[in-house]
């Protein structure tokens, strides 16, 4: 799944629009690398968000395959410390 898709279904960030911007401007990380909208995630991946608040730091647990709802959306990934 792309990284701007998994964000918004994870609902790390709300829209895919500001996703792609996000990832656009260097502020999304996978594996410590910069990542462009369109990288492609696996289980197992770390993500690094840069917001304007701090930084969040998350492992993929689960790709989904479908839309998700609220509740399971908190399931696809686990917060790393």
């Amino acid at each position: 799944m792309r990284l701007d898709k998994f964000l918004k279904v994870s609902r790390l960030i709300k829209r895919r629009t500001v996703a792609n911007t996000v990832s656009e401007s260097g502020r999304v990380f996978v594996n410590g690398n910069p990542a462009k909208p369109a990288k492609q995630l696996k289980e197992g991946d770390i993500l690094e968000i840069e917001y304007a608040s701090g930084t969040l730091k998350v492992k993929v647990v689960r790709i989904p395959t479908g839309n998700v709802s609220v509740q399971e959306a908190e399931t696809l990934y686990e917060k790393v410390l």
